[in-house]
């Protein structure tokens, strides 16, 4: 790439338009944190003015290097850049910072402003991310490249500071990264020693330089940020390497600011007009707020460079799809998310399959036998658990567990569930691949942040939980389940699937796949269930996550019930109808899915005049939504017991005797 660091007067003037945009922005939005953004802005200038290969036209161009803000409180800095290099990026939309419907939200929001690879802000989880583009990276290049057509080979290059480091999802991600060598993953750290309390040598004291080393990590210490020779030198170094880098990059918070810089005081708010004034003075910026000259965006614009660099991988990705045809055809329909032509085709096949064996299996095992079908027909499958792979099946007879020396499709993410979610999600914002893992339902807490951030950026990231309830037994009420299918309710664009069966699985899992728009739970049982019976039309209904199971001529009330408790349900309607009680029993194995439905399509399933009781083996207060406050609900608002499932089951009240004497108490 053509260097724009041969002048030292060029990159000041470059850094401190950085500088100068963050602090008018903050200070006209009264809101935000100048201080990063102005620290790291000589680092800044290293890596886009020398280094990062992308193209301000096509932010979505195949081939280019990932940028990562993962301090994202520092949004500033990355919506300096983007302007500056000439992306679809206003200065009205700079003066309009943390404003409402303004591009230029208070954190990075992917889909929101161009050229943000990824929502970041949660601390932690922006590095996280990254981890997965890097590892998207490899394994596509391992997958698609030919001697002599390299057409994925690109880099992940991340900001980070001490609060991401202190997170410890930053640990899950970065020894991952390390072990499994993800060489074209290139961190740099800025090393201010402060955040919002103050200095964080009180409270954060790691050898952060060791403790990246002893990941296997490339580390480069001790660099001053704010040298852009000396970040440029450390940048090119990392590049050669073949393990993932760490930067460490001794900077000053708010340089540039004579009575702020190095303290928390410049973190999270404005600096104020006075200071303002000053720093300009201080720096030399004489230039009026929001206004940068002529010289300085020529600098900083990476148009055409950017427009040859695109232009260069075009021509060789062309050869490559001259002489590779299918393979460049299937990068491309990989890369835009499309399913292959047979995947309907394939789960008909799973359906037809279970309908056929009429298996009285858990639904992880169904799980499992779905996963089995559909991988031949889904290349972009990328599976794995977070050490739990022999019980929660996630794995499948070809797969090939991904390794330093080994690329494949099954990722042994360790015991790391918040730190796989985080993964999982920066591999969907990669590109490339459909990722998948797996840990017990009751885990689902540590990786909950992570399912709200695929949720927010509409991934499609699949989050396989298993042993859901009570029914897991003697291992007790630390590994239960019974308010988490509820909560995980409450998180906006997630869809939470708890199948009864091995159709209801087979189901879910194929719409899991098919949504482009948002993630999805798949929640599994660990004891075995029984086959339901179904219609051609009921399964068809399946997908709209509730539907009629069975409706007695005449019947009084209805049953609604989830996964294993649908069998209960089936149970006590036999019991009910010898007693003369005819009943209605709906399947809900979607709630989320159920909602989106049309109205007269939910009061078919539903009619109002009909008492309701709904049974789930968890928290109740959720499913008075649907059964009303004269409604009953069957579930468990206590945690569980140490003891076998069945014990448990009958412990807890999910008995045929149970469920008859709440149909009693609701009916009229």
């Amino acid at each position: 790439m053509t260097s724009k660091l041969d002048s030292a007067a060029d990159t000041r003037k470059m850094a401190n338009a950085i500088r100068a945009l963050a602090m008018d922005a903050v200070q006209k939005a009264n809101s935000g944190h100048p201080g990063m953004p102005m620290g790291m802005a000589e680092i800044a200038v290293a890596l886009w003015g020398k280094h990062l290969r992308h193209n301000p036209a096509d932010p979505k161009w195949m081939d280019r290097d990932r940028f990562v803000v993962s301090n994202g409180h520092g949004s500033m800095l990355l919506y300096a850049l983007l302007h500056l290099s000439g992306y679809a990026l206003s200065m009205d939309e700079i003066r309009n910072f943390r404003q409402l419907h303004s591009l230029t939200p208070g954190h990075p929001e992917v889909d929101i402003t161009p050229g943000v690879e990824t929502t970041t802000g949660p601390l932690g989880q922006g590095v996280t991310n990254a981890v997965g583009m890097a590892l998207a990276e490899h394994l596509l290049a391992a997958e698609f490249n030919r001697p002599g057509f390299e057409v994925i080979d690109h880099h992940t290059y991340v900001f980070l500071g001490d609060g991401c480091l202190m997170e410890g999802i930053s640990h899950e991600a970065c020894s991952l990264a390390g072990t499994l060598r993800l060489s074209k993953l290139i961190v740099l750290y800025d090393d201010n020693g402060i955040s919002i309390d103050g200095k964080v040598d009180g409270w954060f004291r790691d050898d952060t330089p060791k403790r990246f080393e002893s990941y296997g990590w490339h580390v480069i210490p001790n660099v001053d940020g704010h040298d852009v020779q000396a970040v440029d030198a450390a940048i090119a170094a990392a590049k050669k390497s073949d393990r993932p880098t760490l930067i460490c990059c001794k900077t000053v918070i708010g340089k540039g600011s004579p009575n702020m810089e190095g303290s928390d005081k410049v973190h999270g708010a404005a600096l104020g007009d006075g200071e303002i004034a000053a720093t300009r003075a201080a720096i030399g910026w004489a230039y009026p707020p929001f206004e940068i000259p002529a010289d300085v965006y020529a600098d900083w614009d990476a148009k055409q460079q950017g427009a040859a660099l695109q232009a260069t991988w075009t021509e060789k990705f062309n050869a490559y799809r001259d002489k590779f045809p299918k393979e460049a055809a299937e990068l491309i329909r990989r890369m835009q998310g499309e399913l292959p032509a047979t995947f309907d085709q394939s789960v008909a096949a799973l359906i037809d399959a279970c309908v056929q064996k009429k298996e009285n299996i858990a639904t992880r095992k169904a799980s499992q036998n779905a996963i089995q079908a559909l991988a031949p027909t889904l290349p972009e499958f990328l599976g794995g658990s977070a050490d739990l792979t022999g019980s929660n099946l996630t794995n499948w007879k070809e797969c090939i567990a991904v390794r330093a020396e080994q690329p494949g499709n099954h990722i042994n993410y360790g015991v790391r569930e918040f730190g796989m979610s985080a993964i999982m999600n920066g591999i969907a914002l990669h590109g490339g691949y459909i990722p998948f893992g797996a840990t017990f339902l009751t885990f689902s807490d540590y990786s909950r942040n992570a399912l709200r951030m695929a949720a927010l950026m509409k991934l499609r990231s699949i989050f396989v939980f298993t042993h859901d309830s009570i029914g897991l037994g003697e291992d007790g009420p630390t590994h239960q389940s019974v308010e988490h299918i509820s909560s995980m309710r409450l998180i906006p664009n997630l869809d939470n699937w708890r199948p009864c069966d091995t159709v209801e699985s087979a189901v879910a899992w194929g719409e899991a796949v098919r949504r482009q728009q948002g993630p999805s739970t798949l929640i599994f049982s660990r004891q075995n269930l029984p086959y339901v019976e179904r219609s051609p039309a009921q399964i068809a209904d399946i997908q709209r996550g509730g539907y009629v199971l069975r409706d007695d001529k005449g019947a009084r009330v209805i049953l609604i019930a989830t996964g294993s408790e649908v069998g209960l349900a089936l149970k006590s309607a036999e019991a009910l109808a010898a007693e003369g009680v005819a009943v209605r029993i709906v399947s809900m194995p979607s709630t989320d899915v159920f909602e989106r439905q049309d109205a007269a399509y939910k009061a078919s399933v539903l009619p109002r005049n009909l008492p309701r009781v709904a049974i789930e083996a968890g928290v109740t207060n959720f499913w008075f939504r649907y059964v009303g406050l004269d409604g009953a609900v069957i579930g468990i608002d206590t945690f569980g017991e140490s003891a076998p499932a069945g014990a448990l089951f009958k412990h807890f009240g999910f008995t045929t005797d149970k469920v008859v004497a709440a149909v009693k108490s609701v009916l009229p």
